[in-house]
């Protein structure tokens, strides 16, 4: 599933400076108390006051309800989750729960992941777990260099599954000419997994692996991934330059 970036953003690949963001600045918040903020929601996504993920087991449960939206795919649903807000530069905060051996990701403008992994105990994270800046993908290189430019968290700090972990998370857009060309990469310029920073000023040259565009841009959705498993968010917060 594909979406193209909203009108006021293709005028504003236009209209960017070299050294700044043009578009609003706003200080918002994604409550849950209904599915408003998002397009086409795919029926893996469910809305609940309460949710509980076995620590020991895959077995999970919710109480019908609002203020948290809870992933449960099954091999005919599992689309991904796309904001209707598409932002540049932003600061965002949410809280999210991992059933056992999950697998989710948070994308900024539907490209660049901060991977969310059930990584409890793991003592050397790599890149695919949790808060790893996931990596980039291209099949045209040869064996194992298909996949490039992954970063690991300096540190290990996620919680055990059925917790509820908090993520902060600094994102700096790429930056384009008035010709709307490309010059400066996409960063994270800080990422705070339950208050331990485990990135500072990471470089992306590009899309990651599974991102929904290829293509990069000043504007685009927040997307949260929904096909590799049960994942729960609530309390999603953010400070920024968007448009709609």
């Amino acid at each position: 599933m594909r979406y193209t970036s909203c009108f006021c953003c293709a005028f504003l690949l236009i209209a960017t400076l070299a050294h700044a963001q043009v578009g609003r600045q706003a200080n918002g918040t994604i409550d849950f108390m209904g599915l408003e903020a998002f397009e086409n929601v795919t029926g893996n996504w469910q809305l609940a006051q309460d949710v509980f993920f076995d620590s020991l087991t895959t077995a999970n449960e919710i109480v019908a309800g609002q203020g948290i939206i809870v992933n449960r795919p099954t091999e005919e649903l599992n689309g991904n989750l796309f904001t209707k807000m598409q932002h540049g530069d932003i600061e965002l905060e949410f809280e999210f729960m991992m059933a056992k051996h999950s697998n989710s990701g948070v994308y900024f403008q539907g490209r660049y992941e901060i991977q969310l992994f059930d990584s409890w105990g793991v003592e050397v994270p790599a890149f695919y777990d949790c808060g790893g800046v996931y990596q980039r993908w291209d099949e045209r290189r040869a064996g194992n260099a298909k996949g490039f430019e992954g970063k690991a968290p300096l540190r290990n700090a996620c919680l055990r599954p059925g917790e509820w972990q908090h993520l902060r998370i600094v994102f700096q857009a790429p930056r384009f000419d008035e010709n709307g060309v490309k010059i400066a990469n996409a960063r994270f310029l800080e990422v705070v997994h339950n208050d331990i920073v485990i990135h500072q000023d990471i470089e992306v040259t590009g899309p990651t692996r599974s991102s929904a565009f290829e293509d990069e841009q000043p504007f685009g959705p927040l997307m949260l991934q929904g096909d590799h498993g049960p994942v729960a968010f609530r309390n999603i917060r953010y400070v920024g330059k968007v448009c709609k």
